[in-house]
């Protein structure tokens, strides 16, 4: 009798603390930050010729047109 009740109230135990462990979402806000930080880096990676370029025109523009001035 002794082991059964022990082996029902671990059982017990054990799911109460998987339902807590479901229900807590402290975590939450820190994944979301670190998957979109991958995101920005995977893309700025993938554009990262494109995005060279367009500053590189950016500046060069305003290079151009700030000695007229």
């Amino acid at each position: 009798m002794y082991w059964k009740n022990r082996a029902v109230n671990g059982a017990w135990k054990l799911q109460r603390r998987v339902y807590e462990v479901l229900r807590n979402e402290d975590g939450v806000g820190t994944v979301e930050v670190v998957l979109l930080i991958l995101v920005a880096t995977g893309l700025v990676l993938i554009f990262k010729d494109r995005i060279t370029e367009l500053v590189t025109n950016i500046f060069g523009k305003i290079t151009s047109q700030a000695g007229k001035i």
